[in-house]
């Protein structure tokens, strides 16, 4: 019996190696930030530079904040990473994307919005962070 518990215990501790992997890369901090400015911080963001390489597709008006569909495309050479802001949450960072070698810097997700707001997004690429943004205006509130 002694050897059916080492094994069970050998294979959970196997199976959730990858879950600690994965926390590891979660930024605890800068998700749980209330005001955007520290939320960046966190994501080591420094100076920003406007480009409209970023292309965002979003509707200006949505009828239901709980589910706001938005579509990023980075056309910025050696993209590493696209963080998803939305300044008027509760938590303004919605989302950080990490992209390894080779992977197309595009997303497609479905967010909530409290309120009518800016969409922000902020692509790294090197050592420099690149952003742009979009006015959305909400008709019915999603996160209350």
């Amino acid at each position: 019996m002694q050897r059916r518990s080492f094994l069970l215990g050998m294979l959970t501790m196997i199976a959730l190696a990858p879950i600690k992997v994965w926390a590891a890369l979660w930024n605890r901090p800068a998700f749980e930030a209330v005001k955007i400015k520290d939320a960046r911080q966190y994501l080591n963001v420094s100076e920003e530079i406007p480009s409209s390489d970023i292309v965002i597709v979003a509707p200006e008006r949505a009828e239901n904040g709980a589910v706001v569909q938005i579509e990023i495309r980075s056309n910025i050479q050696n993209t590493e990473a696209i963080a998803i802001f939305v300044e008027n949450n509760p938590t303004p960072l919605i989302a950080n994307f990490i992209f390894g070698d080779g992977a197309e810097p595009f997303v497609v997700t479905r967010i909530k919005m409290a309120e009518s707001s800016d969409l922000k997004i902020v692509v790294k690429a090197g050592s420099q962070y690149f952003t742009n943004a979009k006015n959305i205006t909400v008709l019915e509130n999603g996160c209350g």
